[in-house]
């Protein structure tokens, strides 16, 4: 829809009533119709959200749902979905299951990473940390274990393979469970790009959050040793066949010879988040220091060239700190006798569904991830309301991709327009596999286009 000649998802009505329903769901109802709404609420606020940010409009998604005290949910259901991934999808993935489309437990996947988008965009605001109350201290630990599995990933290879399939063809949204597990990996390394981001804005605003969240940075997990390997060994740089490969916004990208050493908006990131931990006032004095992470810390020495501080200019506060920090001990951390908050959400979900995750595994296959045609095409068609193309497509600077090659695409799937080819041949080798998602899509488009025709005649003949 447009108001005032700009494209919108979401009227700030339609937001505010929104918010208002959104609810922490357990884990054994991931998938059922109501979390499916659910999912459809948040993927538009979502976008709207974006939208907002990306125009320099009034964000009124966030306001929403800071004012409905439902930034707590959030992350509530971020970590509810970490959790089903680990326990119930990975059941899943070994059962005899055989679904007539994997659609509906790829929108499972996919709501992490939906989730994690929309924190992202409005954790910029230290309101919306402040909204989070305690349960920042769960979303902390949430960012912790991503980024640890990034650099994981990092060093077993599977970022290499994920450039290569990247480049040689389009992720799709159906298939089989093995194509779905491929799908898993590059939603769970986009989801950990998109932790690095929300840990830095944590660190912007740690003054306003609970005394605990900065304890639990520094010595907890000690994040500023982890930061370091992101700086060290970056999971989103790497060569694919004799090119320098980065995943700038989400895409990755080949760099040129000359813009090697310009820094992306993720590694920045990475360098501020750094600083905040290191150079705060109230950070300098919580930090431990041992000869061990002052080592890992030190290493950044090797990194801060002129080219960088440059770029970053506060740096060079954080340069002279490090040349002070090699030639004195590790200055000891100020102790204090203080009562220490946990994080709560991740252990509470694990302990109540402890010993319950086949069976979970077992009602979701049946009741949820398997529905019958009828409802798959209601789903489709809400899919196809949920998601805006046109609008989607503003918002990407790249030119589309060819479903089967990778190549720059021109041409476009006539019934559905959501698929894009290079050449007819490409279309069809593509079309058993595309057939039925586009005959699901059509079908959900045609039944919209009549409902807004009755919908137009009722209003006339008003």
């Amino acid at each position: 829809m447009a108001v005032d000649g700009r494209s919108t998802v979401l009227l700030p009505t339609e937001a505010e009533a929104y918010a208002q329903t959104l609810q922490s769901y357990k884990i054994k109802d991931i998938g059922n119709p109501s979390w499916m709404r659910q999912h459809e609420y948040l993927e538009k606020f979502n976008m709207q959200a974006l939208l907002n940010a990306s125009n320099e409009e009034d964000e009124f998604v966030k306001d929403f749902l800071i004012s409905a005290e439902k930034i707590p949910v959030l992350i509530h259901e971020l970590l509810a979905i970490e959790v089903w991934k680990q326990k119930v999808f990975s059941i899943i993935m070994k059962m005899d299951f055989e679904p007539k489309t994997t659609f509906p437990l790829y929108m499972a996947l996919y709501h992490e990473a939906t989730l994690i988008n929309l924190v992202e965009t409005i954790f910029f605001y230290r309101e919306s940390c402040e909204a989070a109350e305690d349960s920042v201290l769960d979303l902390v630990d949430y960012c912790y274990r991503k980024i640890t599995a990034l650099v994981a990933k990092q060093e077993a290879g599977e970022v290499d393979e994920l450039v290569k399939k990247a480049a040689s063809r389009v992720v799709e949204t159906g298939g089989n469970l093995q194509e779905l597990g491929q799908q898993e990996k590059a939603i769970s390394f986009d989801v950990g790009v998109k932790a690095v981001a929300v840990l830095r804005y944590v660190t912007d605003h740690l003054s306003s959050l609970p005394l605990s969240v900065a304890t639990r940075l520094l010595n907890t997990h000690d994040v500023p040793v982890l930061l370091v390997q992101l700086v060290e060994s970056p999971p989103w740089t790497c060569m694919n066949e004799g090119k320098l490969m980065k995943n700038i916004d989400g895409k990755w990208q080949e760099v040129p010879m000359a813009e090697r050493l310009k820094l992306t908006k993720l590694e920045g990131q990475v360098w501020i988040a750094i600083f905040n931990l290191l150079m705060g006032s109230e950070c300098q004095q919580k930090y431990e220091f041992n000869q061990f992470n002052k080592d890992q810390v030190l290493k950044l020495r090797g990194h801060m060239t002129e080219v960088l501080l440059d770029q970053i200019p506060m740096l060079v506060e954080l340069q002279r700190y490090l040349e002070h920090l090699s030639m004195m001990e590790p200055p000891s951390a100020r102790q204090n006798l203080v009562l220490e908050q946990v994080p709560e959400i991740y252990d509470n979900l694990v302990k109540e569904n402890e010993g319950k995750w086949a069976a979970i595994a077992k009602h979701q296959v049946k009741k949820y991830f398997d529905p019958p045609k009828a409802a798959l095409k209601e789903q489709a068609k809400r899919f196809a309301d949920t998601y805006n193309f046109d609008l989607l497509e503003g918002l990407i600077n790249e030119p589309p991709k060819c479903g089967v090659c990778g190549q720059p695409a021109t041409k476009r799937c006539s019934r559905c327009q959501n698929e894009w080819y290079c050449r007819r041949e490409c279309q069809v080798k593509h079309w058993p596999k595309h057939k039925a998602a586009c005959k699901l899509m059509t079908d959900a488009l045609d039944k919209i286009k009549l409902q807004e025709g009755g919908d137009q005649t009722k209003q006339s003949s008003s």
